[in-house]
């Protein structure tokens, strides 16, 4: 798990922090819209992963301490995580009357949150019944329930259910670069807690106790199993990363399920674990690697040097990278290199045995 996590992470800083966004390859960008990228398999990956992650974790600790001890972990490590998403919205200005509420940070901890108090509240069986009535209630609601002006059943940017709630409640304190809605916003949280109460399932299936081949078999099945009926449910509910649509919740969990098969086949199974050893090195601090590198990524992006002001950002990828290839191929030896600085110091940290644990 922590190899798929650092898989992940990584391609979250790579697709994140291009040369420049004037240049940059077509599967490394989201989709404008309705459809998928490889890009948009990113975040759901690594929401599906904090699923796996709570059996794992929490199975142990909910045996020994208890369901109250449990919960109030549960409830504090998600206030943290939430509030270090705030902290990447608002800095450095910190423009509390246009500051942006929803984020990544903030779905990983809302999706946390419910997902771990319904898996120490409830067994395997409620948690199924939960995900699928979570799917389904999103997709009747978004395709039966009118909008004022656009009438029931609207999936455009503007005209949806989920983007007038975050422009009705949040007003704004959505994402301003589409103004209309947010990514990350409030309806389109509950599919996304569905995704990580796949991951719960999965968790729970890889505690079974069976032998490995069993698991990385029936992981592969089931990962195949979600992307075609993802794919088949695409068909009249279109498969939306900002939308986080319900077609989408099975395509990528699918996937996830897949990688996450081919990665416990290789280690567990084949035991070929060098080759993971750089990312599970990624994995074991991957929430704090993704705030200080996002951090970071603002800083060069406002620090301005030069008697022309451009950002230290810029300047770097003008003077070291642009010379060096065509555009798009300098804005992705950019990222690249921001990928390996980071992994050399959380090879460092580990070498160290630092763990920064939120």
């Amino acid at each position: 798990m922590d190899v798929l996590r650092g898989l992940t992470v990584a391609a979250m800083v790579l697709v994140n922090n291009p040369g420049t966004w004037g240049a940059v390859y077509p599967p490394l960008r989201h989709a404008r819209w309705h459809g998928w990228t490889p890009t948009d398999v990113i975040f759901p990956f690594f929401v599906f992963i904090v699923g796996v992650a709570i059996p794992l974790a929490l199975g142990p600790r909910l045996e020994r301490d208890g369901r109250a001890a449990v919960t109030l972990k549960v409830v504090r490590r998600s206030i943290v995580i939430f509030a270090l998403g705030i902290v990447l919205n608002g800095f450095p200005w910190f423009v509390w009357s246009t500051l942006r509420i929803p984020g990544v940070l903030q779905r990983i901890a809302v999706c946390y949150l419910v997902a771990a108090i319904v898996y120490v509240l409830t067994g395997t069986r409620a948690q199924a019944i939960i995900a699928s009535g979570l799917l389904l209630g999103y997709w009747v609601a978004m395709t039966a329930v009118p909008v004022p002006g656009y009438g029931a059943g609207n999936l455009s940017p503007e005209g949806n259910l989920a983007a007038y709630i975050d422009r009705a409640v949040l007003g704004p304190h959505i994402w301003q670069f589409a103004k209309v809605y947010d990514p990350e916003g409030i309806l389109s949280s509950v599919p996304a807690v569905a995704t990580a109460l796949l991951g719960v399932l999965t968790g729970t299936w890889l505690r079974s106790g069976r032998r490995s081949d069993v698991i990385a078999a029936r992981l592969a099945v089931a990962g195949i199993a979600g992307i075609a009926v993802g794919e088949l449910w695409g068909l009249s509910f279109p498969i939306n990363k900002s939308l986080w649509t319900s077609s989408y919740v099975l395509l990528t969990a699918g996937l996830a399920l897949v990688a996450l098969a081919a990665c416990y086949w290789l280690i567990e199974v084949r035991e070929r674990r060098r080759w993971a050893i750089p990312f599970a090195v990624l994995g074991v601090n991957a929430l704090v690697l993704f705030f200080f590198s996002t951090l970071v990524a603002r800083l060069l992006s406002i620090v301005e040097v030069g008697a022309q002001g451009h950002s230290l950002q810029a300047v770097l990828f003008e003077r070291l990278f642009a010379p060096l290839a065509s555009p798009v191929n300098a804005s992705l030896a950019y990222a690249l290199v921001y990928v390996v600085i980071w992994w050399a110091i959380m090879w460092m940290f580990d070498r160290w045995n630092i763990r920064l644990r939120v």
